[in-house]
């Protein structure tokens, strides 16, 4: 069961994502957000294959819906009700995405987008590259930090150090993104993505069964759900 989000198509997966939006303007009581989050765990602990890329996703969107419910219950009367409401559709709407986020591919989410909702070859190359690109800040940061480290400017543990090192990197950061950026363009010009029209594709990108069964799971637990406990 593990292997479902590995092979499943990218767009069945983002269905979740897309039904949380839906799904979180039905959400009117604090029964039916912990019940659609409950479902939401069950799920994940059923289906996703690894926990560590998502730790730090995990850890935004709680304290968000944490914050949220303090502010909520503080300014709004000390209503512990409402409050969970206001923190349960956060957490209705961030959840599937954050999860299923992780697990998507640019290379085969663009191979989705061109075959399986047939959008313009131009758009999916660019998109996918940016996409890629975008995936590799994460990387750059680190090597910039291990750069800067080898030279001697790399900061002590004083958290104000810290904090002053931020700017440097995130100008160089900036750099190399612009430069990577231009080589890609250059790159991508010199093999015909300005001027192609219709392209074909390494990989397939099939719809099986499974990717219609997360369809209609995700529109059971996030849209129906609520709407049957109304």
């Amino acid at each position: 069961m593990k292997r479902v989000m590995a092979e499943a198509n990218p767009l069945s997966l983002l269905t979740f994502g897309v039904a949380a939006v839906a799904g979180s303007f039905l959400v009117h009581s604090a029964l039916s957000a912990v019940v659609i989050v409950l479902c939401y765990a069950v799920l994940a602990i059923l289906f996703v294959p690894a926990w560590r890329r998502l730790l730090w996703r995990l850890i935004a969107v709680g304290f968000a819906a944490v914050s949220l419910w303090w502010s909520t219950w503080l300014l709004g009367g000390h209503d512990p009700a409402t409050a969970t409401v206001a923190g349960g559709k956060i957490l209705v709407l961030a959840l599937p995405g954050v999860v299923v986020a992780a697990f998507i591919e640019p290379t085969r989410f663009g191979d989705a987008l061109a075959q399986n909702l047939r959008l313009p070859a131009r758009f999916v190359g660019a998109f996918t590259a940016a996409l890629t690109r975008f995936d590799q800040l994460g990387e750059t940061w680190e090597q910039l930090q291990r750069t800067r480290r080898i030279r001697g400017f790399g900061p002590s543990r004083n958290p104000l150090a810290r904090a002053a090192s931020v700017a440097p990197l995130t100008f160089g950061l900036l750099v190399t993104a612009m430069r990577g950026a231009t080589q890609l363009s250059l790159a991508m010009d010199s093999r015909g993505f300005a001027t192609a029209h219709h392209r074909s594709w390494a990989e397939p990108s099939p719809w099986r069964r499974v990717d219609t069964a997360i369809v209609v799971v995700a529109a059971l637990v996030t849209i129906a759900a609520p709407l049957a406990m109304r």
